[in-house]
Order: C-alpha cells, then sequence, then structure tokens
C-alpha cells in the first residue's frame, strides 16, 4: 500500500533539515552543560550520595564554585588519578568527603592527562560493550517478536507496584513497558538515589528503579519465551545522565525528543539541545531506540490544518540524532492518531498521516501514539477510538504501537484495562495482517493529494526555520504557536563554555574502537 507522494519534497525537507541541525550543531560545540558532566562521572562509575544529593551533583557543583568547571570533569578527575593512582569513585568519595581538593593536586602534562582520561574510557565503555553483548545474547535466545510492537505503560508511583503490573502486562501479550516518570522530575537537576515508592502520575526514574525493572522483566522474558521491551523516559534536564543510566542498567527503547522539553517544559533551548546531542550520542552506541513527541505538537492546535508541524519535526528529529551517530534504525519518530473524531473522512484522513509517515521514515521504528485528546468518561466510545487506531497502526504497518487504554480519561489504567486493551490489539494484529499487500491508494486520488500538502506544509516550515535560524523560531512560536526566550527557561545557568584542557575521550571515536576490542 502506497501513497503517490513527491519524492522531491520528500529530498528538499531531508536536506532542509539536515542544514538546520548541522548548524545547531555547530552552534553548541563549544559549550557542556551540568548534566553532560554528571553524566561522564556515572560512566566513570561514580555512584553514591552525601546528605541525600548524588555525589555526581556535589563534584559537578563543587567545581563550578571553584570556576573551574570549564576544563570538564574528566580533566580534573583524571589528573586526579594520574597523580594519587585512586579511581575515579574514590576521588569523588573523597572530593565530596571534603578530604581531597581537586585544584590543589598538581597538575600533570596534559598530554599525560589526556592519555589517562582515554584510558579510564576506554575501561569504563568496555565493561558496558561486555554487558551490552550479554543482553543481546539473551536477546536472541528468546523468539522472534511479531511486528509491531505492542507498547503499554505502567504508572503507580511505587516501583514494586510498577513490576507486579508489567509483569501482568507482559504475560497478557504485551512487548514493551514503559514506567511513567514521576510528574515534574523533567525539572529536577538532579538524578535520585536509590529505590522510590512514592511518586506523583508515576515513578522515579532512578539507577536502583532502572535495575529492579530490568531484572523483573527479564525474567518474564525468560518465562515466556518473548524479550520484553524495558522503556523509560530520556528528557529534562538530566537527559544526558539518564540516557548514562539506561545503557547501565540494559533498557531498551527512551522517550527523547530534541523539541519536547523547550516547548512543553520551559526548559532552556541551547541546554536542551546540547543535552540531546550527548545523550543521542550515548544512546547510539549501544544500540538503544529513541522515540520522539511530536504528538504532542497537535494536542493544541487544530491536528487537520497543522499536521505538517508533526513532519517538521520528524525531519529534524531524525537529522539531529543522525548528526549524532545514532542510525535510522534507532531513531523511532513519534506521530499520533489526534484528529476530531467528528471531523468528515477522519479515519481516512489519520490512515494517509499513518501511511505518510511509515512511506517517508522506512527504516525508522516509527511509534504510533493513541488518540487521547477526545476522549472523555465513555469508555465504550474510547475503546471504539482506540480499536479504529489499532486497526490503522497494523494496516500501516507502525513498528511500535502505544496501546489506549478505555479509562484513561478518567483514571490511570488499572490490570483490566490493561486486558481490554491488550485483547483487541493482539485481534487486530492477526485479522489485519495482510491488509496492506491487497489493498491500495489510488494513484492521483484524495489520500495522495492530502499526503503532498502534508509534505509542502512540512517543507514550508522548514524552510521558515532555515530563515529565521533554529533559536529565533523557537523564539516566534513556529511549533504549535509556543514561544520560548533564547536565554529563558530552566537550565540555562547550567550551561557554560568549554575551556583550553576541556576533555572528553567517549567521543572519539579511537576510544570508542579500543574499547569495542577490549572488551572480551
Amino acid at each position: 500500500m502506497k501513497l503517490n507522494i513527491s519524492k522531491e519534497s520528500v529530498d528538499l525537507c531531508r536536506q532542509v533539515a539536515s542544514e538546520i541541525s548541522r548548524e545547531i550543531q555547530k552552534d553548541i560545540h563549544p559549550f557542556s552543560t551540568v548534566s553532560v558532566e554528571r553524566a561522564i562521572l556515572r560512566l566513570l562509575g561514580v555512584r553514591g550520595e552525601k546528605e541525600g544529593v548524588p555525589m555526581v551533583n556535589v563534584l559537578v557543583d563543587r567545581l563550578r564554585e571553584q570556576k573551574a568547571l570549564e576544563e570538564g570533569v574528566f580533566y580534573w578527575v583524571a589528573n586526579a588519578c594520574l597523580n594519587t593512582s585512586l579511581s575515579p569513585q574514590e576521588v569523588a568519595e573523597r572530593t565530596v568527603s571534603g578530604d581531597l581538593n581537586l585544584l590543589q593536586i598538581p597538575r600533570g602534562d596534559f598530554l599525560e592527562v589526556k592519555e589517562k582520561a582515554r584510558e579510564l574510557a576506554t575501561l569504563g565503555l568496555g565493561e558496558l560493550f561486555r554487558k551490552w553483548e550479554t543482553r543481546m545474547a539473551f536477546k536472541k535466545s528468546l523468539s522472534h517478536f511479531t511486528s509491531p510492537l505492542l507498547y503499554v505503560i505502567v504508572a503507580s508511583g511505587n516501583i514494586y507496584d510498577d513490576i507486579a503490573q508489567a509483569r501482568t502486562a507482559a504475560l497478557e501479550g504485551a512487548d514493551c513497558i514503559a514506567v511513567i516518570r514521576s510528574t515534574a522530575q523533567s525539572l529536577l537537576d538532579y538524578v535520585p538515589e536509590g529505590i522510590t515508592t512514592e511518586g506523583y502520575g508515576g515513578t522515579f526514574a532512578t539507577q536502583e528503579n532502572f535495575r529492579l525493572m530490568r531484572q523483573a522483566l527479564d525474567d518474564v522474558s525468560s518465562n515466556v519465551n518473548r524479550y520484553i521491551h524495558q522503556v523509560n523516559y530520556c528528557s529534562g534536564l538530566c537527559m544526558a545522565e539518564i540516557a548514562a543510566l539506561a545503557i547501565i542498567e540494559g533498557l531498551d527503547i527512551m522517550v527523547n525528543d530534541a523539541l519536547y522539553g523547550i516547548l512543553f517544559r520551559d526548559l532552556n533551548m541551547y541546554r536542551t539541545m546540547i543535552d540531546q546531542h550527548f545523550s543521542r550520542y550515548l544512546l547510539g552506541l549501544f544500540g538503544i531506540i529513541i522515540t520522539t513527541g511530536e504528538d504532542n505538537l497537535i494536542k493544541t492546535v487544530d491536528a487537520f490544518k497543522e499536521y505538517g508541524i508533526v513532519l517538521a519535526s520528524q525531519f529534524l528529529n531524525e537529522q539531529l540524532a543522525e548528526q549524532a551517530g545514532m542510525k535510522k534504525e534507532q531513531i523511532g519518530l513519534g506521530h499520533a492518531a489526534e484528529l476530531d473524531p467528528k471531523l468528515p473522512d477522519s479515519l481516512l484522513w489519520e490512515l494517509v498521516h499513518a501511511q505518510l509517515v511509515r512511506q517517508v521514515f522506512p527504516r525508522s521504528p516509527v511509534k504510533y501514539m493513541p488518540p487521547t485528546r477526545f476522549k472523555s468518561g465513555n469508555i465504550f466510545f474510547a475503546h471504539v477510538l482506540d480499536t479504529i487506531f489499532n486497526l490503522v497502526g497494523f494496516w500501516t504497518d507502525q513498528r511500535i504501537i502505544l496501546l489506549g487504554m478505555p479509562t484513561e480519561a478518567l483514571h490511570t489504567p488499572y490490570v483490566q484495562d490493561r486486558f481490554i486493551s491488550l485483547e483487541s490489539a493482539l485481534h487486530l494484529r492477526n485479522a489485519s495482517k495482510s491488509f496492506s499487500l491487497e489493498l491500495n491508494f489510488r494513484k492521483n486520488g484524495v489520500a495522495s493529494q492530502r499526503a503532498n500538502q502534508v509534505l509542502n506544509d512540512a517543507l514550508e516550515i522548514l524552510n521558515r526555520i532555515r530563515e529565521w535560524g533554529i533559536w529565533n523560531s523557537l523564539s516566534k512560536g513556529v511549533f504549535s504557536r509556543i514561544r520560548r526566550e533564547k536565554r529563558g527557561g530552566r537550565g540555562f545557568d547550567g550551561v557554560f563554555r568549554k575551556g583550553k584542557f576541556y576533555l572528553n575521550p567517549f567521543l572519539e571515536p579511537g576510544v570508542v574502537e579500543e574499547a569495542r576490542r577490549k572488551r572480551g
């Protein structure tokens, strides 16, 4: 089943998006953020807290207070390891306790410090690559999963309750379990340490919570002989750190959008762009899939008239991810069925939008989001909307389908709500598996006309962004009419210019290749 769309328009959109993303990368390259520096420490194995504050925060904040953060944490830690024979964890512990002042340690020859930093990065990455290979072997030992993956959420606030719900959902047929993050965690400039059992509208993303859920899903995977994917949220002020924790604990899919935090959480645009680049670079190294959040763009505007912003954002997210080194097979662009169901031919237009995205991004593991905007307390009509959504998703071969729940407009879904949704989805996945092989669009019918209109709208938006520049475009409200200030929003004070001796060998291809060679 194919829409007759303009290849020239698709190529032009991708070209313009590439130019915009390269300009963004050029602008952010001289800078780092406190989140990137804390991620570096976590990749070096630093863990623990002091009086409830994560050690990585204490160490980075101390360097910032001493006006020494411009050289980056890697420089100071590597210099300390070179001069004291301590491990990065020991350096952090002694620095946080006050027994060690990193600035009072004699500075070694820069080339020697750089070589020590490369050695530490190689060791850290090598251990992570070994863990990743073990996970890949486990995944391959299980039966091949059916496409598309069925994706459900758990969100109790208590990680132990989440695990119980996740086990049940996996046994009922779910392929992906997403733990919704506690409300407003994206605004926190730290990642809580340890296990958490209280959250608001979700469960805190922490390393221990990641570990517990991973262990539980692996147990279920072995029992059902089907790999269960673990999903969490790699966004907010700790985007880079959470990417590091996802790698350490073996997660599979991370919700990671370049624009979401700017538009919907009022995070500073420079901070977010810097953090998204490093987070995507790390996730790309370990084969973790990202999914983006374009569904949010059409929840507050007329989705039919402005669907072009979805495609424009997808092109930008794709190019920014590729700039960070991700393969297309890892870039799970997001979109949604959010048209007003009262709109004439709404089912046809949803089908067109879904097929257009699949066709424009054929290698992307696209994630399709369910209708939520027009749901109400009528759970029967909500289930009808979800069923139509599932049919469109299977018909157009979406790779990841997030299942809607009949009661989600009323309360956090219960286990039985997930069962109803999974039962319907499993039925439709089986009943419609050959639809796309037998049914097709008319070559120049209204479906293809609509698809080309959306494509042209996206190209117009991208051209406008190229003309104005991304920073001015975000200030002018090019996406969903949401305006953000260049130096406004949370987190701008955490951006700093890299100094003369700044080091981050995790970014060096030679270090990565050496770590791959030494992983055994």
